[in-house]
């Protein structure tokens, strides 16, 4: 497919070169929204490979199925061994996941090893990370010349439509009468110049794994886009953010960290986020900078209502308590809207990919989340597509209008001509909600009891990098220092995980009560 001619580019956003590892231009670009688009072009790029096929992975099932309601029922292992026996390098590199999380999971990833063995197909479980972490990445790269990259990986309960529809069948668990949760996942596709930067990465990543360096192929001929798939932005500048923490002689990155704080201080109007978790004290402080501000951007994030694990509820959901509560005290313009989304039947939806459109300039997928370990401590990766053209930024909106259109049930153009009524997307949200519309519904600031305040004032369970892994004390000092450099305008470029600042009393995101007659507005630490 040709993409035609570069646009015009227009006035639009400043780069962002200082919080990439790299920015190039792909002449197509898609966002695939939710799982069964994902897998429908997942399997026709697989069917048009030609010399190889990598993928980096959270979770790896080789019973995950590709296309659940048409006639082919190949499950992912049968489709890969396939094309290793035609010649193809086809190489996972997966999480060496920790039993409580592979027992959860069937045994998966760790059963691909018996399901690939005597194949061609080279499988390997990847334990290069601190105690505690984990690699997170979910890149697929065909050919060094087509990637993959977003929040979904390759298991069984990830597929949804974006009807999310109540009790799909073609949802329901092998052997049970029960439904995996509805999902909203999130992934980029990209040829060219990020495509061939995305197949380094999985290269480095497979040097460190194994010790073997691979040789970097020619350029390929050929590039397998998916039959019919029309790109959602063409010609356009496409950053690369990284997370990896600074392990055994390897350097700190925290590349996607300090993208979350560069695009949110370039924001003009509007920050639209769906992230599973909203947790990071320093993202916090920065929204709250901005709402803070008479003419500062609208905000609007959304978030699962709560985790559907249990450790999660018991420390992300308590940690997003102090996430909220610092950007309420702030939003001293009505400027702000947390919102979870539901099905029509009322029943959560598992918000789990880590999305950003900004000022409809930049958009954002990626593995990383808005807590503490997606920047410092677990290994992430994320696009970031800077829109120049007037074209680019066209779809840019329309992209954000149908994801957030599909909460409600309604079309693209029906949320765009909410917007132009009430002026904002937020007020426009609110005036659906208003009208009994549902779809969302607003996630609320709890009072926590004493021991939810203390996992919620340390970030049990969530590291700033390896070194407060097991250290709590640590881990909150690290995090107020972060939040001061970024009321100091420095953001995450001047504190790195290695240092450690001073001991400071802790208040800014205390999530305890706020005692009575206290005057809302903005606090510094004293």
């Amino acid at each position: 497919m040709n993409p035609g001619p570069p646009a015009v580019a227009q006035p639009g956003p400043r780069p962002l070169r200082p919080s990439l590892w790299r920015e190039e231009r792909a002449p197509r670009a898609t966002v695939l929204v939710d799982v069964a688009d994902y897998y429908a072009a997942l399997r026709d790029a697989l069917g048009k490979a030609r010399r190889s096929v990598h993928f980096l992975n959270w979770a790896f099932e080789t019973r995950t199925r590709l296309n659940p309601e048409g006639e082919s029922y190949l499950r992912l292992g049968q489709i890969l061994r396939g094309l290793a026996a035609d010649g193809l390098d086809v190489r996972a590199l997966c999480w060496r996941a920790a039993l409580p999380v592979a027992m959860s999971q069937e045994g998966y990833p760790h059963r691909n090893i018996a399901v690939f063995a005597g194949s061609g197909v080279r499988f390997v479980l990847d334990g290069t990370h601190p105690f505690g972490a984990c690699h997170h990445q979910k890149v697929v790269v065909i050919d060094d010349a087509l990637a993959f990259c977003g929040s979904a990986d390759l298991a069984l309960d990830r597929w949804d439509t974006s009807e999310h529809l109540d009790k799909d069948i073609r949802r329901r668990r092998p052997r049970s009468r029960a439904f995996f949760d509805s999902r909203r996942e999130a992934m980029a596709l990209v040829d060219g110049a990020p495509a061939v930067a995305l197949a380094e990465l999985f290269r480095e990543r497979w040097r460190r794994a194994t010790g073997e360096t691979m040789a970097a192929p020619a350029p390929a001929s050929t590039v397998a886009w998916p039959d019919g798939l029309e790109p959602t932005f063409t010609d356009v500048a496409v950053g690369i953010a990284r997370t990896a923490p600074g392990w055994r002689g390897a350097a700190e990155i925290r590349e996607c960290e300090m993208l979350t704080l560069a695009s949110i201080a370039a924001a003009k109007h509007a920050i639209y986020m769906e992230n599973q978790y909203f947790t990071s004290p320093p993202a916090a402080e920065a929204l709250a900078e901005r709402l803070a501000e008479a003419d500062g951007p609208e905000v609007v994030l959304v978030s699962t209502g709560h985790a559907p694990h249990w450790f999660d509820r018991m420390t992300m959901d308590r940690a997003r308590v102090g996430f909220i509560k610092r950007l309420v005290r702030a939003d001293l313009h009505d400027r702000l809207q947390i919102l979870s989304p539901l099905t029509r039947g009322g029943a959560p939806i598992i918000v789990h990919d880590k999305m950003a459109v900004i000022d409809d300039d930049f958009v954002r997928v990626g593995s990383t989340n808005l807590n503490n370990r997606s920047t410092g401590f677990d290994t992430e990766c994320d696009l970031a597509f800077r829109l120049e053209s007037g074209a680019n930024r066209a779809a840019a909106a329309a992209l954000r209008n149908r994801m957030v259109g599909q909460w409600f049930g309604l079309a693209e153009g029906e949320i765009a001509e909410a917007v132009r009524r009430e002026g904002r997307l937020g007020a426009a949200l609110a005036s659906l909600l208003a009208q009994g519309r549902g779809g969302l519904k607003p996630i609320k600031p709890k009072i926590l009891g004493p021991l939810a305040s203390f996992i919620a004032a340390f970030h049990l369970g969530d590291p700033v990098g390896p070194a407060d892994s097991l250290h709590p004390v640590l881990r909150r000092r690290r995090l107020e220092a972060r939040v001061e450099a970024v009321i100091r305008g420095e953001g995450a470029m001047e504190i790195s995980a290695s240092e450690q600042p001073p001991p400071r009393r802790w208040r800014r995101f205390d999530p305890r009560p706020r005692a009575r007659g206290r005057k809302p507005g903005r606090e510094r630490p004293r």
